[in-house]
């Protein structure tokens, strides 16, 4: 019962990962700490993809020139919220959960992402 819909996820994220050009996301940020960490997280959020990967599209991300509280947020939202995956997880561990998850995922993102960089620049 639960197969059609996992294979449903992962032919959704191999879409998304190939018709979102990578050049597309230096374009949605700028340079607002607060606007960027919350593109960044709704982005990465709908983009879904696995933690190993995260480290090489972050790093091109920044090599773009996207600031890091984005790049930050992106990754984060990327790893722990899942929208796409969102009707699965929905079926296995309950509705309320998934969106309660869900939703506290992205709010940490943001928070996190805004108070990574913030310590960054007391140390420095």
């Amino acid at each position: 019962m639960v197969m059609p819909v996992i294979l449903g996820i992962f032919l959704l994220l191999s879409l998304m990962n190939t018709a979102i050009p990578k050049s597309f996301y230096a374009k949605l940020f700028t340079g607002n700490l607060w606007l960027d960490s919350f593109v960044g997280a709704a982005v990465g959020s709908i983009s879904v993809g696995n933690p190993l990967t995260s480290y090489i599209v972050g790093g091109e991300m920044l090599n773009q020139g996207v600031s890091l509280v984005a790049v930050t947020a992106f990754l984060l939202g990327w790893v722990t919220v899942g929208i796409i995956q969102l009707p699965a997880e929905s079926l296995m561990l309950g509705k309320r959960f998934a969106i309660t998850r869900n939703l506290v995922s992205f709010i940490l993102a943001i928070v996190v992402a805004v108070l990574t960089v913030l310590t960054l620049k007391l140390i420095q």
